[in-house]
């Protein structure tokens, strides 16, 4: 299965690591960025449910880009703690979208909680510490 539900968009990342662990799509929302990703064979173990680590990276990915996003010209950020709490398990084949909101930005550091859902059904809930570099 492959389809993209409506709004959703491939994402352009910087090529690498992201490449790898995805696709991942974006779709723009009042209030953010929603990350989706489609779980492939690529990304479940054994009991053909995502793996923890595929999670996790979506995880860092949607809070991450929430603060990226936050400010013209976009902030560079690095993940200083990232902390996830596993609820259920995202099957093969299933369409998970996750969304994050900064609860606290500053000079240095941004504050930012979400959660990976799919339809109704929390997958994970996700907060995260980043760091912020601004332009001197």
């Amino acid at each position: 299965m492959t389809d993209i539900p409506d709004g959703f968009e491939p994402a352009q990342f910087t090529k690498g690591f992201l490449d790898q662990s995805g696709p991942y799509y974006l779709k723009e929302v009042a209030g953010g960025t929603v990350v989706g990703l489609r779980v492939q064979k690529s990304h479940v173990n054994y009991i053909n449910v995502a793996h923890g680590g595929v999670l996790t990276t979506l995880a860092d990915v949607a809070l991450s880009l929430q603060v990226h996003q936050s400010e013209t010209p976009n902030l560079p950020v690095s993940t200083v703690s990232l902390t996830t709490n596993f609820l259920s398990g995202a099957r093969l084949d299933e369409w998970i979208e996750a969304t994050a909101t900064i609860d606290r930005i500053g000079k240095k550091l941004a504050y930012v909680s979400g959660a990976i859902c799919s339809g109704d059904r929390a997958i994970m809930t996700m907060s995260g510490v980043f760091n912020v570099f601004r332009p001197k």
